[in-house]
């Protein structure tokens, strides 16, 4: 169970004045450190305590209130049987979100409150400049500060790898690290800091459990050896909010098999920076980058300047982002109809 001041948890004057603004003394402030199914693992000022969505919480969900996530500020009801409710959820600063499922319309946020994302990918066969665009697009919209960390790099010469990585982090870091020997920990650490929060994302077996091994100096997280290929495999199975012996907090999370874009506004043009430097110098305003005379970007393409495939992944990306804002705004709508129906058959309803 840990014990320790809340603002040792990232608590602060700010996060006071919003649970103040809720104009009830009863409630407490809590993070969530876990989930399981549906009970809340929560740090406060008295301890650790396992708690429930409260029924009007619930109630909201289906018209766009938030659902606690790991590294959520929440407040929360301390009842005398014992039983602990989450009340609401505080507003949060940033988080990592992803499309829930492939057809579906609604967001998972996989952590909150984060100031560093580290996205974590393998040397060899887990290596893609693709996903980590995914990644980094993300990243750069829940309003952390990315960081792209090469692991398993005692597994070969990591140079070509770096060179790919860099090609397609745009304004973030690039670290090489191995577990196994250590070397370039040391460097992810100094992207970490007391009270300050980061969340490990990337593929199954990637190294994220094995990387809070080595950042915590002791076994805090379970982990398998890599396979004789260099690939891992996957041990963590939820999401969990870690404090480190030097006061940093990290959230470690299951690898993800894939990464549907939920919402990259800002941080899309953060991702494609480059590319959107390169349209800005096309000769039509409206350039859809396809054939249309004067366009930068196909001009870059064609000097080498631009990869095509990220040209591809770019305009990808911005078809999936487009389909996704439509989905999601007809759903909302159709969830708020039906709750207005249902309050306007309540108001019409006989008393007697």
């Amino acid at each position: 169970m840990l014990t320790a001041p809340l603002n040792d948890l990232g608590w602060d004057d700010r996060w006071a004045s919003q649970l103040g603004e809720l104009n009830d003394e009863q409630l407490i402030a809590g993070r969530v450190a876990a989930q399981h199914r549906g009970v809340y693992v929560l740090w406060t000022e008295l301890g650790e305590a396992h708690a429930e969505l409260a029924g009007r919480l619930r109630h909201d969900l289906e018209i766009g209130a938030e659902l606690p996530a790991v590294g959520d500020w929440v407040a929360v009801r301390p009842h005398p049987s014992g039983a602990t409710t989450i009340q609401a959820v505080l507003p949060r600063r940033t988080s990592f979100s992803r499309k829930e499922n492939l057809t579906g319309s609604t967001a998972q946020v996989l952590a909150a409150n984060v100031d560093t994302v580290l996205v974590l990918t393998g040397l060899g066969e887990d290596l893609s400049a693709r996903r980590v665009e995914r990644y980094l697009t993300m990243a750069w919209e829940s309003g952390a500060e990315p960081v792209v960390v090469l692991t398993k790099a005692d597994l070969g010469d990591v140079s070509d790898a770096l060179r790919e990585l860099q090609s397609v982090a745009i304004g973030a870091d690039v670290h090489a690290i191995s577990n196994v020997t250590g070397d370039g920990v040391e460097e992810i650490g100094g992207h970490l800091a007391p009270g300050k929060t980061a969340v490990l994302l990337g593929s199954s077996g990637v190294g994220k459990s094995s990387l809070i091994n080595r950042l915590a100096g002791s076994d805090v997280m379970a982990t398998r050896e890599v396979a004789g290929d260099g690939t891992g495999r996957h041990t963590t199975t939820h999401r969990e909010l870690i404090r480190l012996p030097g006061g940093a907090l990290v959230i470690d999370t299951p690898g993800l098999r894939e990464l549907q874009l939920w919402t990259a506004g800002d941080g899309f043009g953060a991702a494609f920076d480059d590319l959107e430097a390169l349209a800005s110098e096309c000769r039509f305003s409206d350039c859809a980058h396809v054939r249309e005379p004067g366009c930068a970007v196909l001009a870059a393409v064609d000097e080498g300047e631009l990869e095509l495939d990220r040209l591809r992944s770019w305009r990808k990306l911005q078809r999936e982002l487009e389909a996704i804002a439509a989905r999601s705004d007809r759903r909302l709508r159709e969830a708020r109809k039906r709750r207005w129906k249902q309050h306007t058959r309540a108001i019409r309803k006989p008393k007697w």
